[in-house]
């Protein structure tokens, strides 16, 4: 057994198994597919073509894919709405009609002319836009009747004016230069696409119409109950593909000059088969402007080389078509495995040992010995109340607390029957603490630190930190902030539980057993947020202890407090305080004796305190067992401590039935009384303190007395 568990312990710490979920999980991972394409590309026909990476070339290719990549930007938003633009080959090739025909043939500045063909194109994608998303006709065919509509257009065009205008010449530099100009070395038209393609991705990631376009292509059932105005979304990115199809016609223009019937025919599969194979879902609500241009630069690649290979025309479409449908292929298997291969490799167990189990034995003589006498606890908001993680008071003697609806309440002394919303958050509000200004400080978990003024005023301090540089974790975005104190400078300290799981998932974090949490410093003379203590099992309680210098924490899955000095001599240094609890320690607050309360979460039990040192067992019951039997701590049963500095344990409080207050995931003590929480409880429990100051607040204890 030793053996084994030494090994286990090895391999823990030095293979590092998160890895590969963290990857997984991360949405740039659809990239690694066409980015490995495009590598194996430029080595195959860089070693078959001598003069492939000849400047010359290189040049030419980034004229087209120019072009080319100003029509995949524009299929990309169609796409990620849940649509499919056929047409795109059509109206490229009436672009280019009225491109030769307005600034070639009449020679009128580029500043006019431009602005009318890329109008030419919106108007087509106009007919899409009110056809698919106003009238509701499917996209597909839709479409593809509007490739053959157009196309008749053109070439009815062609064979009555096609000699007139070829021979159309426009002298002008502007005109030239969009042709064969360079911009440091660089073809203009992908000079100009690339900053086009950094618009598209700032409008879809950053603002709102792209992320309507998101939920559009995601559900549009859900997009319209959320308010989005889904058919105008739907028309708005035919525009779009119309009006890009236009500028990418000008170019192609600017730089042949052709008006021949095979202009644009066929690249509407060339386009649909680069954004497939750059990562863009059919489905819709998945995809990025760089993933359609990593597609598009094998595309381009592909068939440029094809053609100077010297293959026939047929040979090269049925190279693309078998691309096409090896990436459709590759979409949809991946679409559908992509989140079982993640639920099987995310929770990454390791290996933890936790000292012997203490003695909790009624009459053992133990420090944490059973007792009945939180049996009696009254109850507050007992059915109204919904998860009230934490709560506190003002100076006024009110009471508040979180409720999983998003919102804090405040219940009115003194006998905490009115009950009122005093402020809406969003997310489910947990540790609070109030500063020297009566401000209420508030962590919302999954969305950060928050401040709420006495005027209701609600303010977002942090919702991120510095991100560590060896870490694969994104851990600059705050995941799950949970408790905090605030400092006699004004500093908060506050706790982020885990960095790997959301709110609804933070027990899924005792499975695996390492530290995936940590403790972070807000200071508000500069509104920055910097992360002070790392790698912690589920650091959850923060209390700043009385001489203001240092801070107590605690370790849910450590079951351990530990003391960091985050001022004075010893700053920088920390102490383990209690290092064994009979169970999960949740939040720490003030004692009006000097002394320490601390709400035990759940009890250990023999069985989990094995397992985590059986991180294979582990690893296995997630691969292999369905979700809603794993092992898990318990956590039925509550308990409330008192400790000194010393880490002497002085008191403790059981509810032996599990009835009266069946979690206990915060304790307040005021004026006398000990006030109970919990995150999963639809009450807040009121215990009477035996011996207890009847004046002391927790306020008066951090600020001082109201003068």
């Amino acid at each position: 057994m030793a053996a084994t568990e030494n090994w286990a312990k090895w391999r823990s710490r030095w293979v590092p198994d998160h890895v590969v979920g963290e990857i997984l999980s991360k949405t740039w991972i659809d990239t690694l597919i066409p980015a490995f394409i495009l590598v194996l590309v430029l080595v195959v026909f860089g070693a078959q073509m001598p003069n492939f990476f000849s400047a010359s070339n290189v040049s030419d290719i980034g004229r087209m894919y120019g072009e080319y990549l100003f029509v995949a930007i524009g299929m990309t938003i169609v796409m990620m709405a849940g649509g499919i633009d056929l047409s795109v080959g059509s109206t490229f090739a009436l672009c280019n009609f009225v491109a030769l025909s307005l600034i070639n043939y009449l020679e009128w500045p580029l500043a006019f002319g431009i602005p009318l063909v890329m109008l030419t194109g919106a108007a087509v994608g106009l007919i899409n836009g009110i056809l698919i998303g106003y009238l509701g006709l499917r996209a597909f065919l839709t479409t593809l009747v509007m490739l053959i509509i157009v196309r008749a257009v053109v070439d009815s065009l062609l064979l009555d004016f096609s000699m007139t205008i070829g021979r159309g010449f426009n002298a002008s530099a502007a005109w030239e230069f969009m042709a064969l100009g360079n911009i440091f070395g660089v073809p203009a038209s992908l000079v100009v696409a690339a900053l086009v393609g950094i618009v598209a991705h700032l409008v879809l990631t950053r603002m709102r119409f792209g992320w309507h376009v998101m939920a559009v292509g995601g559900s549009r059932r859900s997009a319209y109950n959320a308010g989005i105005k889904v058919r105008r979304t739907v028309c708005l990115t035919y525009v779009l593909s119309g009006a890009l199809c236009g500028l990418a016609a000008t170019f192609y223009a600017a730089r042949l000059s052709s008006a021949s019937a095979d202009v644009g025919r066929g690249m509407e599969v060339t386009i649909l088969t680069a954004v497939v194979l750059g990562g863009i879902s059919l489905g819709g609500g998945r995809g990025s402007v760089v993933k359609a241009a990593l597609g598009t630069v094998i595309i381009i690649l592909v068939q440029n080389s094809l053609i100077q290979m010297g293959l026939l025309s047929g040979t090269s479409s049925l190279i693309l078509g078998c691309v096409l449908l090896l990436a459709v292929a590759i979409d949809v298997r991946w679409v559908k495995n992509r989140h079982k291969i993640l639920a099987r490799a995310y929770v990454s167990p390791a290996y933890f040992k936790l000292p012997p189990l203490p003695e909790t034995a009624q009459d053992s003589g133990s420090d944490y010995a059973l007792n009945d006498r939180l049996r009696g606890v009254e109850a507050i908001g007992l059915g109204t109340l919904e998860g009230p993680e934490d709560m506190i008071f003002d100076r006024d003697d009110n009471m508040y607390c979180g409720s999983r609806h998003g919102d804090v309440m405040r219940i009115f002394a003194p006998d905490y029957t009115r009950i009122e919303v005093f402020a809406h958050i969003g997310g489910h509000p947990l540790g609070m603490a109030f500063d020297a200004q009566d401000n209420l400080h508030v962590c919302v978990g999954g969305m950060g630190l928050f401040r709420i003024a006495p005027d209701r005023t609600v303010t977002k301090l942090s919702d991120e930190t510095n991100r560590s540089w060896l870490s694969i974790v994104d851990d600059s975005r705050l995941r799950l902030a949970d408790d905090l104190d605030i400092a006699p400078d004004g500093r908060v300290f506050f706790s982020e539980a885990t960095v790997r799981y959301e709110m609804y998932d933070w027990m899924v974090d005792a499975l695996e057993a390492r530290g995936n949490g940590r403790i972070i410093c807000y200071d508000p003379k500069d509104g920055s947020s910097r992360t002070v203590l790392p790698n912690l099992q589920l650091p959850n309680g923060i209390c700043v202890e009385f001489e203001g210098q240092s801070l107590l924490y605690a370790e849910t899955w450590g079951c351990r407090i530990t003391r960091y000095w985050f001022d004075g001599p010893k700053k920088g240094q920390r102490e383990v305080v209690i290092a064994n609890l009979p169970g999960y320690p949740d939040n720490i607050n003030r004692a009006s004796d000097g002394t320490y309360w601390c709400a035990l979460c759940g009890m250990r039990s023999p069985v989990f305190d094995l397992s985590q040192r059986m991180p294979g067992f582990r690893r296995r019951m997630v691969q292999s067992v369905a979700r809603d039997d794993w092992l898990y701590p318990n956590m039925n049963t509550g308990c409330v401590i008192k400790f000194n500095a010393q880490g002497e344990i002085l008191d403790v409080l059981w509810d032996l039935g599990g009835e009266a207050h069946p979690m206990i995931t915060s304790i307040r003590e005021h004026k006398g009384w000990l006030y109970l929480g919990g995150i999963y409880n639809n009450r807040v429990g009121r215990y009477r303190i035996p011996g207890a100051d009847p004046d002391w607040t927790s306020s008066d204890s951090y600020w001082g007395k109201r003068s």
